[in-house]
């Protein structure tokens, strides 16, 4: 039986956050450099969307798998393991979403198995909009995916609220759905001043994050509170136990995301096509005041 060769490098440092690297192995067609400056380019996508790093350590083990491609990744307190084709290619550690996505759950505390939507729809949500900030993707392209993949996660005849539905398209794009909503509707509030980024960089904050265990209640309550406004606990209170289906093609044409000819154009005279370009402008990294 060979034995697995076992890196430990502690050099990757962003924002103040410590990365310790474990490679189960080594033998990558294009080394280990090009893995590394993915894993720090992913991190500075999350601390720039939350404000800060969700945590002031983080340990990342990459799993090496047969074939290319970025694999699958999963997530807990201060560890993250990936799995990670030996071809992979500095294209698609580029295009990656899988370790965005699995480092915006450090920034949500744990919120229970029957809320796995907010934990999975967020970190669906966060991905894309965090990416377009970052300049790592185009919002033509998220909306697209929103488009294509979030009317898979309206309710289906049967089902019930967020709560009470566990299925895959509920769970991961639901509350993807919820999410999006919700950051729409807080900007609505409060004049496009904020948004769902300043809420979750409060829950953040003040929770320290995946690390703590937190009901959603106090989620939505501490989110709520940054940006003076009620949004998340009454669309909670809509949304957890009974099936809501809300009008997503015509809120995206409000937003000015129109789908023609299988390729999406932005309209910049929508009614709330400031909206949809604050929610994507890159932000500083302070955390927002209360209002």
């Amino acid at each position: 039986m060979k034995s697995l060769l076992l890196v430990a490098l502690a050099a990757l440092s962003l924002n103040g956050v410590n990365v310790q690297v474990d490679f189960r192995d080594t033998r990558f067609s294009g080394g280990t450099q090009p893995l590394l400056q993915w894993i720090e380019r992913s991190e500075g996508i999350v601390a720039a969307y939350y404000g800060r790093f969700p945590t002031s350590s983080l340990r990342v083990q990459i799993v090496p798998q047969e074939g290319a491609g970025v694999r699958s990744g999963k997530t807990w307190a201060g560890f993250i393991r990936m799995q990670v084709g030996r071809e992979v290619t500095t294209a698609q550690l580029m295009d990656d979403w899988v370790l965005v996505h699995e480092m915006s759950h450090l920034a949500l505390p744990d919120v229970g198995d029957n809320q796995t939507w907010l934990s999975e729809g967020l970190a669906v949500y966060v991905e894309g909009v965090a990416r377009v900030q970052a300049g790592n993707r185009s919002q033509q392209d998220v909306f697209a995916e929103q488009m294509r993949q979030m009317p898979k996660g309206l309710p289906r005849a049967g089902e019930q609220g967020l709560d009470n539905t566990h299925t895959w398209a509920r769970t991961y794009w639901g509350g993807a759905m919820f999410c999006f909503l919700a950051d729409v509707e807080i900007h609505r509030r409060t004049g496009n001043r904020l948004g769902l980024q300043d809420a979750m960089r409060a829950v953040a904050r003040e929770s320290g994050g995946l690390s703590a265990d937190w009901p959603i209640t106090r989620v939505f309550a501490a989110a709520d509170a940054a940006t003076g406004t009620k949004v998340l606990e009454e669309m909670y209170a809509q949304m957890k136990d009974k099936p809501v289906a809300p009008d997503l093609n015509g809120l995206w044409a409000k937003l000015g995301v129109v789908s023609e000819g299988g390729s999406v154009t932005l309209h910049d005279d929508a009614p709330l096509a400031d909206i949809r370009r604050a929610i994507m402008r890159p932000r500083d990294l302070r955390p927002a005041n209360k209002t």
